[in-house]
């Protein structure tokens, strides 16, 4: 069994899609019609464009607002995605705009940033040293 597909809620998919594949950098791999105005929107690495998508889910269920609320006021990620250097990709988000919620912070064996990804949600970065 492996992970095929995973998802977050996004308050816009427009909006979702720019900040997803031009500011992180996915490429899109679905973009198909759903119903009126929602899309089966999904992203993937282009690291591995074979490998696990990303669904940019219409967070239109009622229940969605409660749980990411409660998330981004806890502080807790949704979702955490590996990067080669957090230190580095931190400075390269910034650099576009990306407000950070945390600073990079080494904890043990491994360094994590977290970022609000305008639609909704906190995502965390996170890199083992080499």
């Amino acid at each position: 069994m492996k992970i095929h597909l995973t998802s977050v809620f996004v308050d816009d998919q427009a909006e979702a899609e720019h900040f997803y594949t031009e500011i992180l950098g996915f490429v899109k791999k679905h973009d198909v019609p759903v119903g009126e105005k929602d899309r089966w929107l999904t992203v993937v690495s282009p690291e591995e464009p074979a490998g696990t998508e990303l669904l940019l889910e219409p967070a239109g269920h009622p229940a969605v607002k409660t749980y990411r609320d409660a998330l981004v006021k806890d502080g807790i990620p949704l979702a955490q995605f590996a990067v080669d250097d957090v230190r580095a990709e931190y400075e390269r988000l910034r650099g576009l705009g990306v407000r950070f919620t945390q600073e990079p912070l080494e904890m043990g064996p491994v360094t994590t940033a977290v970022l609000d990804d305008t639609c909704g949600n906190l995502i965390q970065i996170a890199s083992r040293p080499q």
